[in-house]
């Protein structure tokens, strides 16, 4: 059965790297002095349309809203701004699209101005989603009904209704491809392609990558154990929706970083913040509640316990509920090994199989943000490879991750971005791909 909330967020994720393009793109323009191109622009607009306005909105008004309006009469005020939001995207686009058009017929005149509209645009975009994603989602998971969620779920798996058929996916994935295709790599909606030849070439030169919305952003982070200092003034960002692989020695510091995100080790210096909010001073349960889970190196699940009782463990802050069974029963999906052995103490099951079962665990707390430590360690090597695509397998879910790792190769090579710590300081950050083919990285930690 469709899942309503997994179909919001991953258009929700979609959007989010459309305006990401939209915004890189203008940055480009500028810098570069270029006539825009008007067609690419307008697959932008069309797009932002197409999945915001006139899909994404009215199925959140007909059935999400409306249910949390009858559940939650608390909510009124934030969906009653929401869906004012809702009615104001379209006449948004189409100023951005008039003063496209004006930038188009006067490069040097109209350029600030379309970039005012612009980014007036993102960030009332921006702003919609994070409300959504902070405010209504949580407690749409929190107060609906097993009913409610039968009814949504009905709905959105409704392929004749115009607004989830195939024409509208058909019509989304044109647009998708439009934007990869005829974007400057690597702009187009992070993805990279050949680059023209001949007379485009130019045009089509390669770019600075887009700015990313940063889910989790760590400032001068300082940390000490007793008068050890461990990790000395981390600054790193993890983009919504990406994978970011810390990688480094023994006693680097990558553990005790992860346990200063999730909130187990206090911050003496610098900050952290998820989605754009000071978190440098909240409790570690406050966090998981916030959407941060962690998977602790070593496993650690409660031996003596079923898989399944494991398995609810993670969901405990939520409570019982037809939610979390829909979640257990999606747990199994992913990993059917865990629904074979689910009556087992999960200390009978094997390093892989725990692993599995840690994952799983904390993805019941229904996470934005995973931080891994060491999902690899003490693994076979036909497994190391399992738990990678697995972690994969989170970014497709719409999970943002952070993964510590010694096994650089095997995290860099699937990393979005990544970087790397020495004694409790970051000493090279880039693209994964770009660390793992530095010749530094391939010394000290690639034995090569």
């Amino acid at each position: 059965m469709t899942d309503a909330i997994s179909v919001i967020q991953r258009e929700h994720n979609g959007i989010w790297r459309v305006l990401d393009t939209a915004e890189a793109l203008a940055r480009e323009y500028r810098e570069s002095g270029t006539r825009p191109d008007r067609a690419l622009f307008a697959a932008i607009f069309d797009y932002i349309e197409l999945y915001a306005d006139r899909v994404h909105h009215p199925k959140e008004d007909d059935y999400l809203f409306r249910l949390l309006r009858a559940r939650a009469p608390e909510s009124a005020g934030v969906l009653d701004e929401l869906e004012a939001q809702h009615e104001a995207g379209p006449g948004l686009v189409t100023d951005a699209r008039v003063a496209l058009e004006r930038y188009a017929a006067d490069p040097a005149g109209e350029g600030e101005a379309f970039r005012e509209v612009l980014e007036r645009y993102l960030a009332f975009q921006r702003d919609h989603l994070r409300l959504e994603e902070k405010e209504v989602i949580p407690l749409a998971r929190k107060v609906f009904t097993e009913a409610d969620w039968r009814e949504i779920n009905r709905a959105f798996a409704d392929n004749d209704d115009p607004l989830f058929g195939e024409r509208q996916q058909d019509a989304f994935r044109d647009l998708h491809q439009t934007i990869v295709n005829y974007a400057p790599a690597p702009i187009g909606l992070g993805l990279t392609r050949e680059t023209p030849q001949g007379p485009e070439a130019e045009r089509f030169a390669p770019s600075a990558a887009p700015a990313e919305e940063a889910l989790l952003s760590v400032s001068g982070l300082e940390t000490y154990y007793g008068r050890i200092q461990a990790l000395r003034g981390v600054d790193i960002e993890v983009p919504r929706g990406q994978i970011v692989a810390l990688v480094g020695a023994n006693g680097a510091g990558k553990t005790t970083l992860l346990r200063t995100i999730s909130g187990l080790q206090p911050v003496t210096k610098g900050t952290v913040h998820f989605h754009g909010r000071d978190i440098t001073r909240m409790t570690g349960e406050r966090r998981v509640a916030e959407g941060i889970a962690q998977v602790p190196e070593g496993r650690q699940v409660f031996g003596p316990m079923s898989v399944e009782d494991n398995l609810v463990l993670g969901a405990y802050t939520r409570g019982r509920s037809a939610a979390v069974t829909r979640d257990l029963e999606h747990m199994y999906e992913l990993f059917p090994i865990l629904h074979e052995k689910r009556h087992q103490a999960a200390g009978t099951l094997s390093g892989g199989q725990q692993q599995m079962l840690a994952i799983g665990r904390a993805m019941m707390t229904r996470p934005q943000l995973m931080l891994l430590d060491e999902p690899s360690m003490g693994l076979a090597p036909l497994l190391v490879g399992e738990i990678f695509r697995i972690v994969e397998r989170l970014k497709e879910e719409g999970i943002t991750v952070l993964l510590v790792e010694q096994n650089a190769s095997g995290a860099l090579a699937i990393a979005d971005r990544g970087y790397v710590i020495e004694t409790g300081t970051i000493t090279l950050s880039g693209t994964g791909s770009e660390l793992l083919a530095d010749e530094e990285v391939k010394r000290a930690y690639l034995g090569m």
